[in-house]
């Protein structure tokens, strides 16, 4: 069931103190005003500035005019978030966002400033993260849609909101009258998340009123299903590999399923050499795998930046 802003911050028990990740736009603000509120003098907010839209520096004046507003200390962190070839826009700037937020708060953390991270994406931020895994043709992994919370580096990260719609949040910030700003790229429909946004959900709010409470539990189930994938991938890697890391026996491999040889594959791939198979990859990979009976067969596929190659009687990855 979804919830009220009241309702998630109650709720919400980070260790602290806690950093909050402020954009300047309403779930940001709201999000940092009532932490704020629960936790007086032990918040910090976290700015990071992807200079990509001449609102840049309005984003990052108003983040300045809030925290000062309520006494609540502001790192602003400027970053080069312009895509590469192949990479998108939205990505690009999320993951530079991402790396970014988490630079300052572990040198935050070791002096002992920051011990966990909010980030405001919402009840509709996790439908439509839902709705793009759909629309890519995604896996379990692509369709658990956002984690509530994870911890990396140290750091415990959270999502408070994710129960609670954009909608409210916004009503909630209104009656605070605290100021925020809107950013102008959220209605450029050239992104498919805004396409979204704009088109998708609100015929799903009318042909189904529930839908951010039934689309998120099925990203639950996903989360939960993918869970149990990769319990089994480490036991099956475990056997295959006899504890080590490292290349793939073939032989091995191919004792198992096709779909557990798959499992395997994303996991090892992922977890040894944070590369993540195509499906067409990884079909062609299993086609050459379940082949390769004689000691002349060659397995030489593209697998992201680099290659799956035979190496004897085991399979590694590389890039050239």
């Amino acid at each position: 069931m979804t919830q009220s802003v009241e309702q998630a911050i109650q709720s919400f028990n980070p260790q602290l103190p806690l950093a909050v990740a402020l954009s300047g736009g309403a779930d940001s603000v709201a999000l940092l005003l009532a932490c704020n509120r629960k936790w007086p003098g032990q918040v910090v907010a976290l700015h990071i500035n992807h200079d990509l839209q001449d609102a840049a520096s309005i984003f990052e004046g108003h983040c300045r005019t809030v925290c000062q507003q309520l006494n609540v200390p502001l790192h602003v962190q400027k970053v080069d978030a312009r895509n590469r070839a192949g990479e998108s826009p939205e990505d690009a700037a999320r993951q530079a966002r991402y790396k970014a937020i988490s630079a300052i708060a572990l040198v935050e953390y070791a002096q002992g400033a920051i011990k966990s991270i909010a980030i405001a994406q919402h009840a509709d931020d996790q439908v439509e993260t839902l709705l793009l895994g759909l629309s890519r043709g995604a896996g379990l992994a692509g369709l658990s849609a956002m984690p509530s919370r994870w911890a990396r580096d140290g750091l415990h990260y959270y999502r408070p909101f994710l129960q609670v719609s954009g909608a409210d949040i916004r009503n909630w910030l209104d009656s605070q009258e605290v100021g925020y700003v809107e950013d102008p790229s959220n209605l450029d429909e050239r992104y498919t998340r805004n396409r979204i946004r704009a088109q998708v959900t609100p015929v799903l709010r009318t042909a189904f009123p529930q839908f951010l409470d039934t689309f998120a539990r099925s990203a639950l189930h996903a989360a939960q299903a993918q869970l149990l994938l990769d319990e089994l991938a480490t036991q099956d890697c475990e056997q295959v590999c006899r504890g080590e890391d490292g290349p793939l026996p073939i032989k091995a491999l191919q004792v198992l399923s096709r779909a557990r040889q798959a499992n395997l594959l994303r996991h090892w791939l992922k977890r040894t050499f944070c590369v993540i198979p195509s499906t067409a990859q990884l079909e062609e990979l299993l086609n050459q795998i379940n082949a390769c009976t004689t000691r002349a067969h060659h397995i030489h596929i593209k697998v992201g930046s680099g290659f799956v190659e035979r190496r004897g009687s085991r399979l590694t990855w590389y890039n050239p």
